[in-house]
């Protein structure tokens, strides 16, 4: 009796890991398994604090406390394997708006419905408005994509950025 309850721990177990991977796309699961083996710089399938602390180098950040390390680490609740990074993502995209509602939001920034919004306009916005972001915020979103590039942005591209974390071109 005792076989058949470990065998259906071991089945209740695989269902719940096989569940966040139902929660992406194939493409999607392939772009987070490239994302995790950037962060695993030793590659032993574990991220752990002085994976994230290379990871933060090679990204020129330098200044990253072990505080918000361990703080990052502590949301995997135990070790962080791909399926946990996996189910991490498949959290915090949980319940966020669909991409329509996302391009609407953005439209708010775009009165002539031109499909663009001024650059400066958007960054003065992000700096007096609502949450506000510091200045050196809105410069790493603005310098972190080709955005910095351009006088106007296009609205697709900050729904794509807000939605998928890249820009795609269509």
């Amino acid at each position: 009796m005792s076989s058949k309850k470990a065998a259906a721990k071991r089945k209740n177990a695989q269902r719940a890991s096989s569940n966040v991977f139902s929660m992406f796309e194939q493409s999607q699961i392939q772009e987070f398994k490239e994302a995790f083996g950037c962060i695993d710089q030793d590659r032993d399938g574990v991220i752990k604090k002085s994976d994230l602390k290379e990871t933060y180098a090679q990204l020129g950040k330098l200044n990253v406390s072990d505080e918000e390390l361990e703080g990052m680490l502590s949301e995997g609740k135990g070790p962080i394997n791909f399926t946990v990074f996996l189910s991490l993502f498949g959290e915090k995209l949980n319940g966020t708006d669909p991409e329509e509602t996302i391009l609407n939001a953005f439209k708010v920034f775009d009165p002539n419905a031109t499909g663009f919004i001024n650059k400066d306009e958007f960054r003065r916005m992000l700096i007096t408005q609502a949450d506000k972001f510091t200045p050196d915020e809105v410069e790493q979103i603005v310098d972190g994509t080709r955005l910095s590039r351009k006088v106007d942005i296009q609205l697709y591209i900050l729904q794509s950025l807000c939605c998928r974390g890249q820009i795609i071109v269509s």
